[in-house]
């Protein structure tokens, strides 16, 4: 049964980072990209960056230069480290295949609030 876990989120300061963790259960996970998508309230979701298998990444203008993906096959988890947030980058974020499969978790809300 696939599962896709989100941990690392919270409520941030303007300027300041955030980490967050998708835990993957899924065989044979470093066969897979992988993508982090957030929505904001009353915003459809949005894919923000994805990697491949090969970990080449890609960036949403409006993350490029601020968040890094990365992921470790060892632990089947992918990472977002998120630098400089601001308050447009409330939202709720998930991580999920790229392309998206309906198997979206539960998400880990991240709040950029003074």
């Amino acid at each position: 049964q696939v599962q896709l876990v989100e941990s690392g989120g919270g409520l941030v300061q303007p300027g300041g980072s955030l980490n967050l963790s998708c835990a993957v259960s899924v065989w044979r996970f470093s066969a897979y990209a992988m993508a982090w998508y957030r929505q904001s309230p009353g915003q459809r979701r949005e894919m923000i960056t994805t990697i491949t298998r090969g970990s080449t990444t890609n960036y949403a203008d409006s993350v490029k230069g601020r968040f890094i993906i990365s992921r470790d096959n060892a632990k089947n988890t992918v990472y977002l480290q998120m630098n400089d947030l601001k308050p447009d980058d409330t939202a709720v974020y998930y991580c999920n295949f790229w392309p998206a499969r309906n198997y979206w978790g539960q998400g880990t809300q991240v709040t950029v609030s003074s």
